[in-house]
Protein backbone atom coordinates (compact mmCIF):
# COMPACT_ATOMS: atom_id res chain seq x y z
CA UNK A 1 0.00 0.00 0.00
CA UNK A 2 2.89 2.37 0.82
CA UNK A 3 4.45 1.85 -2.61
CA UNK A 4 1.14 2.74 -4.26
CA UNK A 5 0.94 5.97 -2.20
CA UNK A 6 4.52 6.82 -3.14
CA UNK A 7 3.70 6.21 -6.81
CA UNK A 8 0.67 8.54 -6.65
CA UNK A 9 2.69 11.20 -4.84
CA UNK A 10 5.43 10.98 -7.46
CA UNK A 11 2.89 11.15 -10.31
CA UNK A 12 1.27 14.23 -8.74
CA UNK A 13 4.66 15.89 -8.36
CA UNK A 14 5.56 15.22 -12.00
CA UNK A 15 2.14 16.44 -13.14
CA UNK A 16 2.69 19.69 -11.24
CA UNK A 17 6.23 20.15 -12.58
CA UNK A 18 5.45 19.82 -16.29
CA UNK A 19 3.36 23.03 -16.60
CA UNK A 20 5.82 24.86 -14.35
CA UNK A 21 8.67 23.93 -16.66
CA UNK A 22 6.78 25.48 -19.56
CA UNK A 23 6.32 28.72 -17.62
CA UNK A 24 10.01 28.82 -16.70
CA UNK A 25 10.90 29.00 -20.37
CA UNK A 26 9.17 32.35 -20.67
CA UNK A 27 5.57 33.35 -21.00
CA UNK A 28 6.14 35.27 -24.20
CA UNK A 29 7.11 33.41 -27.32
CA UNK A 30 8.10 35.93 -29.95
CA UNK A 31 9.78 34.91 -33.12
CA UNK A 32 12.85 36.92 -33.84
CA UNK A 33 11.99 38.43 -37.17
CA UNK A 34 14.38 40.61 -39.03
CA UNK A 35 13.75 44.29 -39.48
CA UNK A 36 13.46 43.81 -43.22
CA UNK A 37 10.85 41.07 -42.76
CA UNK A 38 8.83 43.27 -40.40
CA UNK A 39 8.94 46.10 -42.95
CA UNK A 40 7.71 43.73 -45.68
CA UNK A 41 4.93 42.45 -43.42
CA UNK A 42 3.78 45.97 -42.61
CA UNK A 43 3.85 46.88 -46.29
CA UNK A 44 1.61 43.89 -47.00
CA UNK A 45 -0.78 44.92 -44.21
CA UNK A 46 -1.11 48.38 -45.75
CA UNK A 47 -1.76 46.93 -49.22
CA UNK A 48 -4.31 44.51 -47.81
CA UNK A 49 -6.04 47.39 -46.02
CA UNK A 50 -6.29 49.35 -49.26
CA UNK A 51 -7.64 46.32 -51.15
CA UNK A 52 -10.24 45.56 -48.49
CA UNK A 53 -11.29 49.20 -48.18
CA UNK A 54 -10.27 49.42 -44.51
CA UNK A 55 -7.80 52.20 -45.38
CA UNK A 56 -8.62 55.37 -47.25
CA UNK A 57 -6.17 56.65 -49.83
CA UNK A 58 -5.07 59.43 -47.46
CA UNK A 59 -4.50 56.99 -44.59
CA UNK A 60 -2.56 54.63 -46.87
CA UNK A 61 -0.40 57.49 -48.17
CA UNK A 62 0.39 58.60 -44.62
CA UNK A 63 1.30 55.06 -43.55
CA UNK A 64 3.42 54.55 -46.69
CA UNK A 65 5.30 57.77 -45.92
CA UNK A 66 5.95 56.53 -42.39
CA UNK A 67 7.29 53.25 -43.79
CA UNK A 68 9.56 55.14 -46.21
CA UNK A 69 10.90 57.25 -43.35
CA UNK A 70 11.66 54.10 -41.35
CA UNK A 71 13.47 52.51 -44.30
CA UNK A 72 15.56 55.68 -44.72
CA UNK A 73 16.42 55.71 -41.00
CA UNK A 74 17.43 52.07 -41.14
CA UNK A 75 19.64 52.69 -44.20
CA UNK A 76 21.26 55.68 -42.47
CA UNK A 77 21.90 53.61 -39.33
CA UNK A 78 23.47 50.80 -41.37
CA UNK A 79 25.74 53.26 -43.21
CA UNK A 80 26.91 55.17 -40.14
CA UNK A 81 30.05 53.81 -38.59
CA UNK A 82 30.02 50.62 -40.60
CA UNK A 83 28.05 48.71 -37.98
CA UNK A 84 24.36 48.42 -37.16
CA UNK A 85 24.58 48.56 -33.36
CA UNK A 86 22.19 46.92 -30.91
CA UNK A 87 21.04 50.34 -29.78
CA UNK A 88 20.19 51.36 -33.36
CA UNK A 89 18.44 48.03 -33.95
CA UNK A 90 16.37 48.47 -30.76
CA UNK A 91 15.39 52.01 -31.79
CA UNK A 92 14.28 50.83 -35.24
CA UNK A 93 12.33 47.94 -33.66
CA UNK A 94 10.54 50.39 -31.31
CA UNK A 95 9.64 52.59 -34.27
CA UNK A 96 8.38 49.55 -36.17
CA UNK A 97 6.23 48.65 -33.15
CA UNK A 98 4.77 52.14 -33.18
CA UNK A 99 4.21 51.99 -36.93
CA UNK A 100 2.45 48.64 -36.52
CA UNK A 101 0.10 50.22 -33.97
CA UNK A 102 -0.59 53.07 -36.40
CA UNK A 103 -1.52 50.59 -39.13
CA UNK A 104 -3.82 48.72 -36.76
CA UNK A 105 -5.54 51.88 -35.56
CA UNK A 106 -6.07 53.20 -39.06
CA UNK A 107 -7.46 49.88 -40.27
CA UNK A 108 -9.87 49.69 -37.35
CA UNK A 109 -10.95 53.33 -37.01
CA UNK A 110 -14.34 52.90 -38.64
CA UNK A 111 -13.47 54.88 -41.75
CA UNK A 112 -13.54 53.01 -44.99
CA UNK A 113 -12.92 53.85 -48.58
CA UNK A 114 -16.04 54.52 -50.58
CA UNK A 115 -16.21 52.21 -53.57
Amino acid sequence: MKSLMKWFAMAALVAAMIPAMGLAQGGRHHRRTSINQRERDQQLRIRQGVRSGELTRVEAARLEAEQARLRAEEARARRSGGEFTLRERARIQRELNQSSRHIYRQKHDGQDRRR
